[in-house]
C-alpha cells in the first residue's frame, strides 16, 4: 500500500502498514529468525502472506535473509534500520495497554502465545540446578490443557507430552487468569489467595514467581479507563 505522500509517517506507513507487518517485527525482535519460529509467534498468518511480508520487508532493507548454513531453508535477521522499529513497537504497545486492552474477548487468548511469550519469559539463571520443570495445566481448556517448560542451562523448551522428569513447579489455573498474571494485570498472589491458581513447589520458587519468570515488558502500565 503507498499513500503517495511526502510526509515522513505516510512514507513510514508505506513499509510498515500493511497487515501483520509490526507484528512480523514484533517476533524477530523477541528472537525469532526461521519461518517456522516465526509462524509460532503468528498462528493465524498464512505461509502465503508470511512469504510476501518477508519478502517486502527485505526489499525495504528491514532484514536480511540468509541461508541455513548445511540445511534448507532461511533465516531472517534484523538491520539497523529493522533494530530502530523496537522503540516504535514499544510505544505502540504501551498504546495499546492504555486505550485497546478494555475488554479482551475469549477468542484473543491464545494458549500457544502465551506459553511463547512464557517460554521466552523464563529467568534460566535464577532457577537452581543446570535442569528445571515447570508443568501448566489450564482447568479451562479441552485442547493443549497440559504444557511443560523444560529448562537445561539457557535453553527452554517447550512440550505438549510429559517428558517424563520431575517436575519443580506445577501450575493450575484458567487461561484468562495466566494471561492476567504474565500482562501484570493482577498478581500471582492474588490469584492465588482467590483459588484461581494453584502453584504447588518448593516456597523458594512459588513464593515470588516473578524473580524467575519475567512479567510482560508491558506489565505495570494501567488502562487509562481506570484511572
Amino acid at each position: 500500500m503507498e499513500y503517495g505522500q511526502f510526509c515522513p509517517v505516510a512514507k513510514a506507513m508505506d513499509i510498515l502498514g500493511e497487515r501483520w507487518t509490526l507484528l512480523i517485527l514484533r517476533e524477530l525482535h523477541m528472537g525469532g529468525s526461521r519461518f517456522n519460529e516465526l509462524q509460532r509467534g503468528l498462528p493465524l498468518i498464512s505461509p502465503t502472506i508470511l512469504t510476501k511480508r518477508l519478502k517486502e520487508l527485505a526489499g525495504a532493507e528491514l532484514i536480511i535473509r540468509k541461508k541455513i548454513p548445511g540445511q534448507r531453508g532461511n533465516e531472517y535477521f534484523l538491520t539497523q534500520a529493522g533494530k530502530e522499529t523496537l522503540p516504535l513497537l514499544q510505544t505502540v504497545g504501551e498504546w495499546g495497554m492504555r486505550w485497546a486492552r478494555g475488554d479482551i474477548r475469549d477468542s484473543d487468548l491464545d494458549v500457544e502465545l502465551l506459553m511463547l511469550y512464557l517460554q521466552r519469559s523464563i529467568k534460566t539463571d535464577m532457577l537452581p540446578g543446570n535442569q528445571s520443570v515447570i508443568q501448566f495445566r489450564f482447568t479451562d481448556l479441552k485442547k493443549l490443557h497440559s504444557w511443560w517448560l523444560l529448562v537445561k542451562g539457557c535453553n527452554v523448551d517447550i512440550c505438549l507430552e510429559d517428558p517424563g522428569q520431575d517436575v519443580d513447579v506445577y501450575f493450575t489455573t484458567d487461561l484468562r487468569t495466566m494471561v492476567g498474571c504474565w500482562m501484570g494485570d493482577e498478581s500471582y498472589r492474588e490469584a492465588i489467595a482467590e483459588k484461581r491458581l494453584k502453584a504447588v513447589g518448593p516456597s523458594a520458587l512459588t513464593r515470588n514467581i516473578q524473580s524467575w519468570l519475567s512479567d510482560s515488558v508491558f506489565a505495570g502500565i494501567p488502562s487509562a479507563r481506570t484511572i
